[in-house]
């Protein structure tokens, strides 16, 4: 007990959507090289993901859009055998390589292995150094640089694998995590707490006005004290009315200051800050169990530096 696990697979690195994407493999060359620096590497319990089962995927996921994905990549092979191009696109952001399909298959696996992990008590809580990021993937569709939703997937898998009764999602990306909302919606065993950006991406924001979601759309240029108001006042008292048994983060990053993906005012200090928040609500109610996974973030230098507090603050270092 009490240590932080680090899952993560050299897999997640060979996906790639094209030259130039903000959502690279460097992002998590960027993570590790700034983890090994800080000495914050020698903290953790690091695991190599296993590719998590189709059957733990479509609890969160259609099984056409989880065959769909599996098709494209066999063609995919098929035409660059042939000379053909190197990526098909879903969408104008977000596309295939050869690699995807492993690359998400270990992502989601991660979330589960960590997932799993946590509730037997082997580790307190994780942190997932993992690519293609998750929250903006829906029951039947890929958006957003996102494939699979890792968050949603560990959530469902934790209710209906483990049996536990209350699971929590927090998403402090800088996008609504639309993908997420869509999978959760009305699942009261499942309450999900978020600050996005708004107006933004993905468009209109939240969709639903269900029970179990406590979303707080802020304007663009909100600096981290008043996201920290925002977290104890609307946050806080679903969570502790809730108290879950598990917490699980959808851990962007791009609502830091430096990064250009948005336009909200968050430091180091502010993740430190609302990391220990969701760990007093995790040692109150769920055992100190919390996995978090890694969402957006694409400056590479604030990202970095961000995904090191949050992780000092989860391993106590």
């Amino acid at each position: 007990m009490g240590a932080t696990g680090y899952f993560t697979h050299p897999d997640c690195l060979k996906h790639e959507m094209g030259p130039g994407h903000p959502e690279c493999p460097e992002r998590l060359s960027a993570i590790e090289d700034r983890l090994l620096i800080s000495g914050v590497d020698m903290a953790l319990t690091r695991r190599e993901a296993a590719p998590a089962a189709l059957a733990d995927i479509e609890l969160a996921h259609g099984r056409m859009h989880v065959a769909a994905l599996r098709g494209l990549t066999d063609v995919l092979r098929e035409d660059m055998a042939a000379g053909g191009p190197a990526h098909t696109p879903l969408d104008p952001d977000t596309l295939i390589n050869i690699h995807t399909w492993d690359a998400a298959l270990r992502s989601a696996g991660a979330a589960i292995e960590a997932t799993d992990a946590v509730i037997e008590g082997e580790l307190e809580n994780a942190f997932c150094a993992i690519r293609p990021p998750g929250h903006h993937a829906c029951r039947d569709k890929a958006m957003g640089f996102c494939f699979f939703n890792n968050v949603a997937i560990a959530a469902k898998h934790a209710v209906e694998r483990h049996g536990l009764k209350r699971v929590a999602i927090v998403d402090f990306d800088v996008h609504h995590g639309n993908g997420t909302e869509d999978i959760v919606a009305g699942d009261d065993r499942i309450l999900m707490v978020s600050f996005f950006q708004h107006p933004f991406y993905p468009e209109g924001g939240s969709q639903s006005n269900a029970e179990n979601l406590v979303n707080v759309p802020v304007p663009a240029y909100t600096k981290g004290m008043d996201i920290r108001e925002l977290i104890e006042v609307m946050w806080i008292p679903r969570l502790e009315a809730f108290q879950p048994e598990l917490i699980l983060i959808s851990a962007g990053f791009d609502a830091h200051r430096e990064d250009d993906m948005g336009q909200l005012g968050l430091v180091e200090q502010d993740y430190t800050w609302i990391t220990m928040r969701i760990k007093d609500i995790a040692k109150r109610y769920a055992k100190g169990r919390i996995v978090s996974c890694l969402e957006g973030g694409y400056n590479l230098s604030s990202l970095a530096r961000s995904v090191e507090a949050h992780l000092r603050a989860l391993a106590d270092v």
